[in-house]
């Protein structure tokens, strides 16, 4: 089973911040970071998860109603670390180039653009991956299978997959041509079985407990994941999960 860092170390450490992807950088044998961006006013790509400031942040209002120095006044609170802020998808790149480039660490780009579409985010963030040259350490990601096929028509050869509740629509929206090589479903959405989906890469999302909720303790039980024919996991606390 092939693990990632949903948002980061996001059980311990504030989800999509420079804090919970270096958490996550240093683990042994993690496989990515999945992270989530969205455009600002002034159309710079920063990487959080609601359309909304609200949840993680003292600020109310949609991401993409703030310019990029607007939302770096914002904080977010981290408890006994410093104060942190939404970063600029370049500064994420930053952190983490060397080990995408030399450390065999992949990324999961997830574009939030179901609920705005974000005109021409596939541009930019394709253009940003192959300035630094990191296409072969990128999957990108979105619900909105138009953006897909966007994607592919700027790189043919980017890695894409497809997210929605139930693999089975997974399915759908990849048989629809949208350029999609892997299915991101919900990991309770496998109405398919192991069979139909044998051959595919299936990377299955959690909803779990968020930094600074306290875990429930219990572990997933990785091998009757695998055995339902998921082949990767996005999960909060992929440190419980590590080991040399």
């Amino acid at each position: 089973m092939k693990i990632w860092a949903h948002r980061g170390c996001s059980q311990n450490y504030p989800e999509n911040t420079l804090l919970a992807f270096e958490k996550a950088a240093s683990l042994p044998n993690l496989t990515g970071i999945e992270l989530d961006i969205q455009l600002t006013k002034d159309r710079e790509l920063v990487v959080i998860h609601d359309e909304r400031v609200d949840r993680t942040t003292e600020g109310i209002g949609f991401v993409k109603d703030y310019t990029l120095s607007e939302l770096k006044k914002l904080h977010i609170y981290a408890g006994s670390n410093p104060s942190q802020e939404i970063p600029a998808m370049e500064e994420v790149l930053d952190l983490i180039e060397k080990k995408l480039k030399r450390g065999g660490l992949k990324l999961n780009i997830e574009l939030k653009n179901s609920v705005y579409p974000y005109p021409g985010m596939e541009e930019i963030i394709v253009d940003m991956i192959h300035k630094r040259g990191l296409q072969q350490a990128v999957v990108y990601s979105t619900f909105y299978a138009k953006s897909l096929e966007q994607l592919y028509m700027l790189d043919p050869a980017a890695e894409l997959g497809i997210l929605d509740s139930k693999v089975s629509d997974c399915m759908y929206k990849m048989r629809g041509n949208c350029g999609a090589a892997a299915l991101h479903p919900f990991w309770r959405g496998l109405d398919l079985t192991a069979q139909q989906l044998e051959g595919y890469t299936v990377r299955a999302w959690m909803t779990g407990h968020l930094y600074p909720e306290k875990p429930t303790g219990t572990l997933l039980n990785l091998t009757e994941l695998e055995q339902k024919g998921i082949t990767d996991v996005f999960l909060n606390e992929p440190e419980k999960y590590l080991y040399d």
